[in-house]
């Protein structure tokens, strides 16, 4: 299969690693490659704790970020169709801290001091935001088959204000930060009816920046407003996110009402239920590219550590080795935007490798340039060979994985049955209509398509398509989408419609106009009924 891949016995290459999965082989590369690099240059001090087994083992995670009463703990509880341990719903902010709802046979709660000790947990490394953060941070374990494949972060309502941020205790962003680098979905939610973003939603959603790949919105309660308001609130979101997503692609807005109430205007509900699946859809797509996300991650940390340490080493460089130290330290920390641009020519970087300028600045202030190390090349070089030829070759097994074993989706919950029964999507609608009726549905409209085919001249009870493209083309629709249409709907091949041929075309016509999409081939039950008896049919 690879030049260094038995399969039956895993991986082994030159040097003797042993990969039996790609989460091993991610593993592996980041302790014997990366994160030598890391702890040289004090990676972990400014930018992103080590990470640890349970980072490469856990199941794919979902973030959920809102002010409060958007309904993020309802959309959870929508998901997994029941109440999870610690849950609390209310109009006013109730969820105060952090809850991490995941997969346990046992249904409970685990406190946060004892979650960040549990090394099964990817949680570990959250001991170092302290007891204020630990005090409000639990985990809900719960036997319930949406949670076999991923897990669910619930966060604390966002409000507004100055007195909110010091009251919590804790750098709420900083948090968001650190889950945001772990998750493999960030859902923003947005209220129909609050669509203000307040100071500390807009520091929340910026401490997420370099995770735009993961982010997602939901504009939720969207029933509840009529499609006139609905189409000025999408307006005013997407203004709204713009000013503070400084992105040039525009994010992907879910519209909908994720809980199981009636819904309060029905006149968008198909609208409601194609976004829904939509999202569905995205949802349970993270299993199966979880291995890819963790490798994109790594990637991105393994450049972010190469160039913090060129940073590190130039400034230790430039220190002078007796006098002036302090001096020398304050001009360095001023001349850091030089000093990126010298770094970026030199090393060939690009400028949106670098991190923040002045969150690096901040952070350098506390430390002794003088103790720093300097560049060394061979660390610099192993980083480099991971990524020039490992990580290819770990692309190589993730797409073998596959193939063998594909990962299950996520089922169960509100995932379960949306396909399937009459109320799937498209079910009854569209190409689908009449399915379930024993007469042909065409039927119903065809004294009306009959009257338009004999003014059409028919000969031998049949129209040429040359005529018959006069009137197709009052549709307007492009040549190509009514070549097909004349392709589902001359069933004989014989480049002529009659008329229930020339009626089933104008059926695909109508569904076409009403935006629904053709199939490839013809469905049974819109197969005009005298072509059931003729034998050289191709429908």
């Amino acid at each position: 299969m690879f030049s260094w891949v038995r399969q039956e016995q895993g991986g082994r290459n030159k040097e003797g690693e042993m990969y039996q999965t790609v989460t091993e082989g991610l593993q592996s590369l980041y302790t014997k490659k990366l994160l030598p690099l890391e702890e040289t240059y004090l990676f972990h001090d400014f930018h992103s704790p080590a990470l640890e087994a349970a980072d490469f083992q856990s199941k794919p995670m979902v973030l959920l970020v809102g002010q409060y009463s958007t309904g993020k703990t309802t959309f959870i509880r929508y998901l997994l169709e029941q109440d999870f341990p610690g849950m609390r719903i209310g109009p006013e902010p109730t969820t105060d801290g952090f809850i991490a709802v995941m997969y346990g046979e046992n249904e409970g709660v685990v406190p946060g001091n004892a979650l960040v000790v549990d090394p099964k947990k990817p949680f570990r490394k959250l001991n170092a935001f302290g007891n204020a953060f630990l005090n409000r941070f639990i985990c809900s374990q719960m036997p319930n088959q949406v949670l076999q494949s991923i897990s669910i972060i619930d966060t604390p309502g966002i409000l507004s204000g100055e007195k909110q941020r010091i009251s919590r205790g804790y750098d709420f962003a900083e948090v968001l930060r650190w889950f945001g680098e772990r998750v493999d979905r960030i859902i923003l939610l947005f209220d129909a009816h609050k669509l203000d973003i307040s100071d500390e939603f807009s520091e929340a959603i910026k401490a997420l920046k370099g995770q735009d790949d993961k982010i997602r919105v939901v504009l939720n309660k969207a029933d509840q407003v009529d499609t006139q308001q609905l189409m000025r609130v999408y307006g005013a979101l997407m203004w709204s996110l713009g000013k503070v997503i400084n992105t040039p692609e525009v994010v992907r807005v879910y519209l909908g009402s994720f809980w199981a109430k009636p819904l309060q205007n029905t006149e968008n509900r198909r609208l409601f239920e194609a976004e829904s699946q939509d999202l569905f859809r995205d949802v349970q797509s993270l299993p199966r590219n979880a291995a890819l996300r963790k490798l994109n991650d790594l990637i991105k940390r393994a450049r972010l550590a190469k160039v913090h340490a060129y940073i590190i080493s130039y400034l230790k460089k430039e220190m002078p080795s007796l006098f002036g130290r302090e001096k020398k330290k304050e001009e360095l920390i001023m001349r850091l935007p030089e000093i990126y641009t010298i770094l970026q020519r030199e090393h060939h970087i690009s400028p949106g490798d670098f991190p923040s300028v002045t969150k690096m600045q901040d952070m350098l202030q506390h430390y002794d340039f003088s103790k720093f190390p300097s560049l060394k090349v061979k660390l610099i070089e192993s980083v480099d060979k991971m990524l020039a030829t490992k990580i290819a070759v770990l692309m190589t097994m993730i797409r073998d994985e596959e193939s063998k074993q594909p990962p299950a989706m996520v089922s169960g919950g509100a995932f379960e049955g949306s396909q399937d029964g009459p109320f799937g999507q498209g079910y009854g609608e569209g190409i689908s209509a009449g399915a379930d009726a024993e007469d042909w549905i065409v039927n119903r409209d065809k004294h009306r398509y009959d009257e338009i085919f004999y003014t059409l001249m028919p000969v031998n009870g049949k129209i040429t398509g040359v005529n018959a493209k006069k009137e197709m083309m009052n549709s307007r629709l492009p040549n190509t989408v009514l070549g097909k249409i004349w392709k589902l709907a001359d069933c004989d091949r014989d480049g002529m419609l009659d008329d229930e041929e020339f009626a089933l075309a104008q059926h695909l016509i109508k569904i076409k106009l009403e935006g629904y999409e053709l199939p490839t081939e013809l469905p049974d039950h819109l197969v005009p009924p005298s072509t059931h008896e003729t034998p050289q049919s191709f429908c």
